[in-house]
């Protein structure tokens, strides 16, 4: 029971541990986008080229990567040479449209590998070959 004398007392909300949550909310987003980066990628050290020019991102792009110890890789998914072609034709379909095949090879992986990779990969009609650098 109150007396009438008393002075009301304005409602208050304390936003300081709702500002409290918001920073720590924002950090978490913040944190997690640095994070957001191409992990389909397999670690290869690439080859520097200084002449190289920037090849403009493909929706059909496909990437043939060549580790040091000599393994195919196709978008990440390990492949033996003779089933370059077939997995290849698998994901481009029957299409006839013209589609990017990028190798990336380490620079440790002999010569005579990477040219037998991309011997390879001419055999398919409509594939263009690019070799992935490092500026």
């Amino acid at each position: 029971m109150r007396l009438p004398d008393e002075p009301d007392i304005p409602a208050q909300i304390n936003i300081v541990p709702m500002i409290d949550v918001i920073f720590a909310i924002l950090t978490f987003f913040i944190m997690s986008t640095l994070f957001l980066t191409r992990t389909g990628e397999l670690p290869v050290n690439l080859p520097k080229a200084e002449t190289a020019p920037p090849q403009l991102s493909q929706s059909s792009t496909i990437t043939v990567t060549i580790e040091k110890n000599g393994q195919l890789s196709l978008n990440s998914v390990a492949v033996s040479l003779e089933k370059l072609i077939a997995q290849i034709n698998t994901l481009t379909g029957d299409s006839k449209n013209e589609f990017l095949v990028e190798i990336s090879a380490d620079e440790n992986v002999s010569h005579g590998r990477v040219v037998a990779v991309m011997d390879k990969l001419r055999q398919i009609p409509g594939a263009r070959l690019a070799i992935v650098t490092k500026n």
